[in-house]
This record gives structure tokens, sequence and C-alpha cells, in this order.
């Protein structure tokens, strides 16, 4: 499935994404070792037996990329240029290998790009739940989406006259 042009979002629409992923070990201590992230309470089990968690936390940068993987083909899968920034980003409750992650996505808001007459900007908040349905990462991300070809068409004609 493709994903949307920018005039077929509409502010306060939510994508409750069906695609979900549990979590492996395996993802946490690849991640970390191809980001080079050291940090004992990841990869070191014996260290993180005695935290408060108990065992190794997943990655939050990996957790933050799943949560937006899991929202792409359903939302910008081929009909982005760009991610222009990410603000407000959370991790409200650890992930842990085990977990199985969904995404839900909520337009937050849209606007035509000043300076690209194919494109416009869409903010999208992102929120991932674990199995217990709990939140555990939220994230404001503003994307560069592309017009829907004959509108871009139309505008930049109408720039040029």
């Amino acid at each position: 499935m493709a994903g949307l042009y920018l005039e077929q979002f509409k502010v306060d629409q939510a994508f409750h994404h069906e695609v979900r992923r549990t979590v492996t070990e395996s993802d946490n201590v690849w991640f970390c070792s191809a980001t080079y992230n050291p940090a004992q309470i990841h990869i070191d089990a014996d260290y993180c037996a005695k935290t408060e968690f108990g065992k190794p936390l997943v990655n939050s940068i990996f957790t933050l990329g799943l949560v937006l993987g899991l929202s792409i083909q359903d939302t910008t899968l081929g009909t982005t240029v760009a991610n222009l920034g990410m603000t407000d980003t959370r991790f409200p409750k650890p992930v842990f290998a085990g977990d199985t992650l969904r995404s839900v996505t909520t337009v937050v808001e849209i606007r035509e790009s000043k300076s690209r007459p194919n494109a416009g900007i869409v903010t999208f908040r992102h929120e991932g739940y674990n199995q217990r349905g709990e939140l555990v990462c939220t994230t404001l991300r503003q994307a560069l989406m592309l017009r829907e070809p004959a509108c871009a068409t139309v505008d930049a004609e109408v720039q040029a006259a």
C-alpha cells in the first residue's frame, strides 16, 4: 500500500496501524552494536539484574525507530520527501525484549510549503504502545510530504503566471 499525499491527510485523522512487532534481545544487541552504544543498561544482563529493571532495557532510539517504522506503510510510504524534525519525544515506560509494540499516528497540523509547490508539511504525533496498552514512546514528527501530482502541477502553473 502506498503512502498518502498531502491532500489526503486531515487534521485529527488517526491511524491505528495493524502491523505489530515483538522486540527481540537480538534486535537490541544488534542496534546497540550498530550505533556503537556500549551502555550497560542495554547490553549487560548481569549489571541490569542489579538495577530497578532487573533486565536490559531496549535502546530508546530503536524503540523510536520501530514506532515510526510501524506507521510508514499506512501513511508515508513513497510520498515522503524528507523528515524535517522530531520534537517532544518521550519514553514514559521502558521496553524490554519480548514486548510487542504497536503504533498509532495522529495528524496534528498540515501546511503548504512556501518553497516547494509540489510538497507540504505534515506534523504527525506517533505513539507506541506495548502489549499491555502502556504508552512507551511518543514524538511529534514534521515531514515534507508530496502533493498529489495534479495539485502540484496546477499550483506551479499558478505561481509561474
